[in-house]
């Protein structure tokens, strides 16, 4: 936006009776640049300390950008310059784009920040008002005054649709009883001690310079001696007992923040279990949806999941848990927000940070429709991620409208309570403390894995279900359902063979399953020799080329959560798709492959070791499985299975050993409903061979056949069976 040049600006003045002139001065036609110079060589030296740059200097460097794109239009259309003096003055402006520029390749987080949807907060609002008026610009009073953020009320999209169920459950119950507990009267302060103060500003300063190393996480209860969350043959974590332990004793609003690999999704269900706060609506990525599902199975078996896909056709609308990815949210807006949930979850919530988004407004408006509708106006609501800032201390802002904490530039009634009990304002040296403390009890919730070592194994598998919706994914289905029929030929042929003259032989169980395993043994070895046709060969292939876009994405979100990722995968067209996806999020890499030399893949290894930028590195299942030390990391992301038990350990070990300081997770990508969650089984169940003759352990011995096999076994009996 243009501001209109000072009075006086480029000619001569005199004040006071004064003749003499004041000499003119270069930035009498751009008084801005000097500014702008200023403050963009204090992001730069900070930039250059080795650190990454915090909130104030990141909303700097917006301000510096927008003001300089400003300028330079207002320079280019400004017709009483001459022309001398316009080339002057551009060459200035390249000069503050320059230092932006190198700026920006220190910190590719930077970036973000000057696209189009990037949102300008009410602080970068501040900046560009005073130093506006530092220059002299006459600025109009709508620029004078700050505004807030706008209410998110999203545009309701047009392809809004209702499936069949959520007509049928609206039919089965048209009228709910009146509730009066929701007219309850907001709690008033007396002392209104606070009621003329600016206090989102320095809620977020006092985020911003932390407290002296103390851990932002609010007090929780102890947990009980007798674990009667769980269901039975599962077991809770301390610090899941705590957290749940809380909402049985009624909190209701929680960021619950802890690094992944704690256990954030049983938490979240087991919470709304003890807190009654069914039916619960969940609103995650779409790589974690069947996770979702599934730990709805594990943890509350009792409860039924249902996850909303496209259009809605498959959903149950009278399950207790409905899931809902991001990318079809837009499409269920007009009847999520009547259904009458008790409970929201919003996973991987800084995925909303940004409020000019219209995923961020569908959110916060289903938010507010569930609290109207809730009985006493107060839902469970529970914001699930391990990074909620990502650039900016103002990243909260969207957070903290969705659990209810604040109003867009205000507190709400509960948040204002709690900082007027503290008995100090902004003015008070102790109140950026006091404050922190405060929204912190209002249901901030981290903890480390270093924090809770003592509650986890020093080595786990966690397995991510995941569902190929694409046309790949569908196409992977069919190869299987050819395969088995392939595999039906082959067994009705053996059969016949052995039965002579017999139409319909009756077989026994253990003739049946001799005659799979002969079947299964013959079509693997005639795979073992082509490259063509459906086998159990390109059947996983074919599903790790489907699952690298979302084995990439939830290692890039663990990469922004907790820091760096081993990411292994079996074909290399795999590892090259990552690579790209990484590089989109503005993820650094380093790879360690089968045809680098011996200098080149140390050198990869030392840089992820040791470079605080490097984030994720790609590694070949078979080339980087053994002789590689990457204790830098303590997650492993495994985006397609091996074919052996004694692989996949030894991927994982290598960040599982000695050097180690933190429990390491290794967390398996597996395509529901195909081959390769078979495939994953049987992996886990070759270990038992392992643990019983090593380890002394009591595990069960698998068949002797090899996975691949195995896996063809399964194919087939579900085919004859009719399930495939």
């Amino acid at each position: 936006m243009a501001y209109t040049r000072p009075q006086g600006a480029g000619r001569a003045g005199a004040s006071s009776g004064r003749t003499r002139q004041r000499p003119r001065s270069r930035d009498d036609d751009a008084p801005i640049i000097p500014i702008l110079a200023r403050k963009v060589r204090e992001v730069e030296a900070k930039a250059q300390s080795g650190t990454k740059l915090g909130p104030t200097n990141r909303t700097k460097y917006q301000v510096i950008a927008l003001l300089m794109r400003e300028e330079r239009a207002r320079v280019k259309a400004d017709g009483e310059l001459t022309d001398a003096n316009r080339a002057e003055l551009l060459k200035r402006l390249d000069g503050i784009a320059q230092i932006l520029a190198k700026t920006a390749a220190r910190d590719t987080s930077l970036i973000t920040l000057l696209e189009p949807d990037a949102g300008v907060s009410t602080v970068a609002q501040r900046f560009r008002r005073d130093w506006l008026l530092e220059s002299g610009a006459e600025l109009s009073p709508d620029e004078l005054i700050i505004t807030r953020e706008p209410e998110a009320k999203p545009e309701v999209p047009q392809n809004q649709v209702i499936p069949q169920s959520v007509r049928a459950r609206q039919l089965a119950n048209p009228f709910l009883a009146p509730d009066f507990s929701a007219v309850q009267a907001a709690p008033v302060s007396s002392a209104r001690r606070l009621a003329n103060w600016e206090l989102l500003g320095p809620l977020f300063k006092a985020f911003e310079y932390g407290s002296g190393g103390q851990a932002a996480s609010m007090d929780l209860p102890e947990a009980p001696n007798v674990d009667r969350f769980s269901p039975r043959g599962m077991e809770l974590m301390r610090h899941q007992a705590r957290f749940i332990e809380s909402a049985r004793l009624g909190h209701r609003s929680y960021l619950l923040a802890d690094e992944p690999g704690l256990g954030k999704t049983a938490q979240s269900l087991l919470a709304a279990s003890v807190a009654g706060a069914y039916p619960l609506l969940a609103i995650v990525p779409n790589v974690v949806k069947m996770n979702w599902v599934r730990e709805v199975e594990l943890w509350t078996p009792h409860r039924r999941a249902t996850v909303i896909h496209g259009d809605g056709d498959t959903l149950d609308a009278f399950a207790d848990v409905v899931v809902v990815n991001y990318d079809v949210l837009d499409r269920h807006l007009a009847w999520l927000g009547t259904l009458g949930f008790k409970g929201m979850v919003v996973d991987e919530a800084h995925f909303i940070k940004n409020l000019q988004s219209q995923r961020s407004k569908h959110v916060l408006s289903l938010a507010e429709q569930i609290r109207r509708r809730t009985p006493g106006n107060n839902p469970l609501l529970m914001a699930l991620t391990g990074t909620p800032l990502i650039n900016d201390v103002d990243d909260f802002r969207a957070i903290w409208q969705f659990l209810g904490w604040i109003d867009g530039d205000k507190p709400t009634a509960k948040l204002m309570q709690r900082l007027e009990e503290t008995g100090l304002t902004p003015a008070d040296a102790g109140f950026y403390t006091a404050a922190r403390a405060a929204v912190i009890d209002m249901g901030i919730v981290r903890r480390r894995k270093v924090d809770v070592a003592a509650d986890l194994p020093a080595k786990r598998i966690a397995d991510l279900p995941v569902e190929l919706d694409s046309e790949l994914g569908r196409s992977i289905q069919k190869a299987e359902r050819e395969l088995g029929a392939r595999l039906v030929k082959r067994f009705k042929a053996l059969v016949a063979a052995r039965h002579p003259g017999v139409k319909a032989p009756v077989l026994t169980e253990d003739e049946r399953a001799a005659y799979i395993r002969a079947v299964a043994h013959a079509d693997l070895e005639e795979s073992k020799g082509t490259t063509t046709g459906e086998n159990v060969f390109t059947m996983v292939r074919k599903i790790g080329q489907a699952k690298a876009g979302l084995a990439a994405d939830y290692a890039a979100q663990l990469a922004h959560s907790v820091g760096k990722v081993v990411f292994f995968a079996k074909h290399i067209d795999v590892m090259d798709a990552a690579e790209e996806i990484f590089a989109k999020r503005g993820l650094r890499t380093v790879s360690l492959r089968g045809d680098q030399s011996a200098l080149a893949r140390q050198a990869a290894i030392d840089s992820f070791n040791t470079d605080p930028e490097v984030a994720v590195v790609v590694c070949s299942l078979t080339a980087a499985g053994v002789g590689v030390n990457l204790q830098a990391a303590s997650n492993v992301v495994l985006a397609e299975l091996s074919w052996t038990a004694a692989e996949q350990t030894q991927a994982i070990d290598r960040v599982h050993r000695i050097g180690q300081a933190e429990p390491v997770t290794a967390w398996r990508i597996i395509a529901a409903h195909t081959i390769d969650a078979r495939i994953a089984e049987l992996i886990g169940s070759k270990q038992g061979l392992a643990a019983r003759a090593l380890d002394g352990a009591d595990e069960e011995l698998s068949p002797e056949d090899s996975v691949q096999a195995s896996a063809l076994v399964y194919v087939l009996t579900q085919a004859l069976d009719g399930e495939l």
